[in-house]
C-alpha cells in the first residue's frame, strides 16, 4: 500500500540502470580491492579490470563501465571481505574461485611488483574463498609465466 501511494506521488520508479547481481559485484569488487590496496590505482589496473570484467560476465562496454563503477563504490564503502567471500563461495565453483585468485594475482602483478600488502590480501581472499595454499601458488606462478616477471618481484610497504 505505502510503495503505491509513494509512487504515486513520486511517479514511477526510473530503473535505467542495469541490475547486477552479488557475484558480479563481488568479484569486481575484489579486483578493484587488489588494484587499490598499493594506493596506486592505474589506467593499465582499470582496463585489466574491465577486460577481465567483460570476459567474465559477457557484458557490453556500457554495462561493463556501470558495473565497475558501482564495484569501485562498494569497494569503498566495505572494510571486510566476508560479504564477498560468501557471494563467491556459493555462486563460483572450485576452478572459477581459482580463476578469480589467477585475476586477482595478474591485477596485482601489473606494475611488475608484489608488495607486502597485495601478498595479504591474495592470501586472506583465497581463505576466504576456500582455495588452497598450492593452487593460488600455481596461479600465482602462472601469471608470473605469462608476465615475463621474475619470481622475486616483492617490495616492502613504505612507512
Amino acid at each position: 500500500m505505502l510503495t503505491a501511494i509513494k509512487s504515486f506521488l513520486l511517479g514511477p520508479a526510473e530503473n535505467t540502470l542495469p541490475k547486477f547481481d552479488d557475484l558480479q559485484i563481488a568479484v569486481v569488487a575484489l579486483l578493484v580491492r587488489a588494484a587499490t590496496t598499493d594506493a596506486d590505482f592505474r589506467d593499465d589496473e582499470r582496463l585489466a579490470i574491465r577486460r577481465m570484467t567483460a570476459d567474465a560476465f559477457g557484458l557490453s562496454p556500457s554495462d561493463v563501465d556501470t558495473l565497475v563503477a558501482a564495484a569501485e563504490g562498494e569497494e569503498a564503502r566495505m572494510i571486510d571481505l566476508h560479504k564477498w567471500a560468501q557471494a563467491i563461495k556459493r555462486g563460483y565453483d572450485e576452478a572459477e574461485r581459482i580463476r578469480l585468485i589467477e585475476k586477482m594475482w595478474e591485477i596485482v602483478y601489473s606494475d611488475g611488483v608484489l608488495d607486502d600488502y597485495e601478498a595479504n590480501l591474495l592470501r586472506r581472499v583465497a581463505g576466504l574463498i576456500y582455495v588452497p595454499d598450492r593452487e593460488s601458488g600455481e596461479a600465482r606462478q602462472r601469471v608470473l609465466a605469462r608476465l615475463g616477471l621474475p619470481e622475486r618481484t616483492s617490495r616492502a610497504p613504505e612507512t
